[in-house]
């Protein structure tokens, strides 16, 4: 049994232009060790689950195992769409597995987990996207840790009627589609995709569910503008999007989309202050901030501040 470790996180320059941007100090990360972390990867190895942490290549993996946080990815380790910034494999996928849901379940008790953040890769050859499954996954999650917090990140369910419905039926905390990216560079970063489709399924969970936290983010360096930037917040706010992300963009492979720029954390830190002006009750900004990265941390944070408020 092998530790996983974060990717290597040298950019390397996309083909066929030999230069790549320095990486700066701060987008260095040590990769942290010990008994915890072998415990995270025994439960996720033992429940035959599979992680973004580990198919995205994502830097935090070490600091989130080490505190018995995963965030598991069902459906699969294939998806039917090539996104340009994305390592997980494409292809097609295997059919669903009907387990899956329970193993997720007893996982999250064996972690302890207080907070779960649950995606998944894109299904477009299911006829609902895999909406049932997540339905499903969780169900599951309800019955077995009926005190944990559930966050969903979603695929965009396109061409998939009812989809969405069937995912908020279950009653997950949070509901998480991610932009991802800035209008203007969809057709290059996100080519299967659609912008205001995207943000339309926001909009709409927050009207299917009013009391549903809806939550949404966008990785920065691949060429935005700051203008675009705040353009895509405010298209969030008018969405009802509750929580946003911001990180930056980290080229998993010389076949993936070069990155622009790097941010300094000044600049995530200001742009955390203009996204809290705008109105999201939950900001996360800096370079290695993701979807899952503190999700559960924070919630935690804003339902105390919430329940001190209506004291």
């Amino acid at each position: 049994m092998t530790t996983p470790t974060p990717t290597d996180l040298a950019v390397s320059g996309s083909a066929p232009a030999p230069t790549r941007l320095a990486k700066p100090d701060w987008i260095r990360v040590r990769v942290p060790a010990g008994p915890v972390l072998a415990d995270t990867v025994r439960i996720v190895r033992g429940n035959r689950l599979t992680t973004v942490c580990e198919e995205a290549g994502c830097p935090n993996i070490g600091e989130c195992w080490s505190k018995r946080h995963a965030t598991f990815m069902i459906m699969g380790d294939t998806c039917t769409r090539a996104c340009a910034f994305c390592n997980v494999r494409t292809g097609m996928p295997r059919p669903l597995d009907p387990d899956e849901p329970a193993r997720v379940a007893k996982a999250a008790k064996e972690l302890g987990l207080t907070h779960i953040v649950v995606t998944s890769v894109d299904r477009d050859d299911l006829a609902d996207g895999g909406a049932q499954h997540f339905a499903r996954v969780i169900g599951g999650l309800r019955a077995e840790v009926p005190q944990t917090t559930v966050e969903v990140l979603t695929p965009d369910f396109m061409r998939k009627s009812g989809a969405l419905e069937t995912v908020l039926s279950a009653r997950p905390d949070v509901f998480n589609h991610n932009l991802e990216t800035v209008p203007r560079l969809y057709l290059s970063i996100r080519p299967g995709a659609r912008y205001f489709h995207s943000l339309r399924l926001l909009q709409r969970a927050k009207e299917i569910d009013p009391q549903v936290f809806t939550k949404s983010g966008i990785m920065v360096g691949l060429g935005e503008s700051r203008e675009e930037v705040m353009q895509v917040m405010d298209d969030m706010r008018s969405a009802g999007v509750d929580f946003l992300t911001i990180g930056q963009y980290l080229q998993p492979s010389p076949r993936h989309a070069a990155v622009q720029r790097f941010l300094p954390p000044a600049e995530f830190e200001a742009l955390r202050q203009i996204a809290v002006a705008k109105g999201f009750a939950l900001v996360a900004s800096s370079p290695f901030t993701r979807s899952s990265y503190h999700a559960g941390e924070d919630f935690a944070k804003l339902q105390a501040q919430r329940r001190a408020r209506n004291a």
